[in-house]
């Protein structure tokens, strides 16, 4: 075993922590203030409000976050509109593409963690501080939104969890995280295994990697 070359492998891979956890952190914080307005949308009760959230919470929760990070990096740069709009610099940007879609994507997933927190709320202590004469700001600042942050806690660490592992993808679009690191190692290092073992006929067959097919012909 090279240890000097998984040594080194490590301090590559360790180079695109920082832009991992910033991926992470910058969508969830983004993602949870979409979401509070989400889901304060779809409890609000007015049709034209809680029906847009739906349909949003409904596309992004049923399609894959690869696919949202193809059409907001290539998808929108094929209008003219978008290319010649101050947008345009920064939908340009991977990272921004990147960041866009991780927070749109976890905010669909967040407002119904924040919207059944909200629901979990007693109805009696809504009351019981409604009969005090709180108005409704103060109502949610100290009796709502507290039980209701002790409710979503467990869930939201499972997301954050979850965006975590899905900033991989943005090495798909050529931004250099953990995965898009690993990548680039793998990429001259596998080739070079593969002619050696698995495509020399001089070895027995009992001596080829166990992934490795016999070579045809």
């Amino acid at each position: 075993m090279d240890f000097s070359f998984l040594y080194g492998t490590l301090l590559t891979l360790l180079t695109g922590v920082p832009l991992t956890l910033q991926l992470a952190v910058s969508s969830v914080a983004l993602g949870t203030v979409l979401a509070i307005v989400l889901a304060l949308a779809r409890l609000s009760g007015l049709t034209l409000l809680a029906w847009p959230t739906r349909f949003y919470v409904f596309v992004f929760r049923s399609t894959p976050l690869l696919v949202q990070i193809f059409l907001i990096y290539h998808g929108l740069g094929q209008f003219p509109a978008i290319r010649t709009s101050i947008l345009w610099p920064i939908l340009r940007e991977p990272y921004w593409c990147a960041l866009i879609a991780l927070s749109l994507n976890t905010a669909a997933y967040s407002s119904e963690v924040i919207r059944g927190a909200l629901l979990s709320v007693p109805t009696g202590q809504i009351e019981a501080a409604r009969a005090c004469g709180m108005r409704t700001i103060v109502l949610y600042r100290r009796i709502v939104f507290p039980l209701a942050l002790r409710q979503a806690l467990p869930a939201y660490g499972n997301e954050f969890i979850l965006m975590v592992k899905a900033t991989s993808l943005a090495s798909i679009i050529t931004l250099m995280e953990v995965t898009g690191l690993a990548a680039k190692l793998i990429s001259p290092v596998f080739p070079r295994y593969r002619n050696s073992r698995c495509c020399r006929r001089d070895l027995p067959l009992d001596q080829l990697p166990r992934h490795a097919a016999p070579p045809v012909g």
